[in-house]
Formats: structure tokens, C-alpha cells, sequence
């Protein structure tokens, strides 16, 4: 678990499993940078029982305000490289934008996989167009490096995708 002034980062767990899944699978917050594909209830929870959302390739967090109220999810996994990691996150309720709960989950979970694993590299990829989540990354440390071309098909056409990173040296000299 890390716990930050805001907010915490900890695994989901059995109990929060309905509300996880409804917050997952609400379309009107997913917004216009994020998949319309639902998930499979079912498969979800089979997934829960076999692994909790923790395995060698990825890892995921829910975000929980001081009420304990699940208001978002941060996960790591495989990238492209095998020193890289790849970061996503999501808040669930747009109301809650702008309060500094994806930027402090970002930058726990961050400290995190540079403190504990060997990591060189993390990365986020974020939409040019999605402001808010590349002033997240920005804020805690992250460099926009370039833009892949329509990478991503969100809502029925292709989006470009900016790639950020933050390197291990960059977040020693940031925050260790």
C-alpha cells in the first residue's frame, strides 16, 4: 500500500470487486480518451480469483480518496523493452480533475518501481489532445519525447499517442 496526503494505492481487493467493475465499465466517465470496449464482468472476477490483477507482466492499483471511496485505478505493465515500464491511469469520476489525486498516485507509484525493481525507464502514453493527463506526467517528472501516429483507435477513429518517460537518473535527481 502507499499512502500519500491525498490519497492511497493499493490492490484491489475481494470486497471492492462489484464497484470496481461498475466504475470499469461506466461508459459516461471514460471520456474521449479511453476505450468504449466493456470488460466482461465474469471474466473479470476470474481473473481477480486466479491472480488479484498482480502478475509478472503487470500490476494494478486502485486509487482511494481519505473516505476510502475508490476514485481511480493506476496499473504498471510490460512495455516494449525489457528495462521499461508502461504506466496508465484513469480517474473515474470528472468532478474529482484537478484535485491532484492521478499526479500524487502517479508519482507514489513511480517512487515505487524505482525504489523496489530495476527499472530504468517508465513510460506514459497519452493522448497530444488529452491535456490533463499529460500535465500529470509533466508534473511528476515525465518528458515528452515524441508522437506515435495513430496508434491508438479510441471511439470509433485512430488517435495519435504522445510517448513521455521519466529515466532513473531523472527521478534520482528529482527525488531521491
Amino acid at each position: 500500500m502507499l499512502k500519500g496526503p491525498l490519497c492511497t494505492v493499493r490492490h484491489l481487493l475481494n470486497t471492492d470487486l462489484n464497484t470496481f467493475i461498475a466504475l470499469v465499465n461506466d461508459l459516461p466517465s471514460r471520456g474521449d480518451y479511453f476505450s468504449s470496449h466493456f470488460k466482461s464482468p465474469e471474466a473479470m472476477r476470474k481473473e481477480f480469483v486466479q491472480n488479484g490483477f498482480v502478475t509478472e507482466d503487470s500490476e494494478l492499483f486502485v486509487v482511494e480518496d481519505q473516505y476510502h471511496h475508490i476514485v481511480g485505478v493506476i496499473t504498471h505493465f510490460k512495455s516494449r523493452t525489457p528495462t521499461s515500464r508502461e504506466i496508465g491511469y484513469r480517474l473515474f469520476d470528472r468532478d474529482l480533475a484537478g484535485r491532484g489525486y492521478t499526479t500524487e498516485a502517479l508519482r507514489m507509484l513511480a517512487d515505487y518501481l524505482f525504489r523496489v525493481h530495476t527499472w530504468h525507464r517508465l513510460e506514459v502514453l497519452a493522448a497530444p489532445r488529452n491535456i490533463a493527463s499529460v500535465r500529470v506526467a509533466e508534473k511528476c517528472g515525465f518528458t515528452a519525447e515524441g508522437v506515435l501516429r495513430e496508434a491508438f483507435f479510441i471511439n470509433g477513429r485512430y488517435e495519435d499517442v504522445t510517448v513521455m518517460s521519466l529515466l532513473r537518473h531523472e527521478w534520482e535527481r528529482l527525488y531521491a
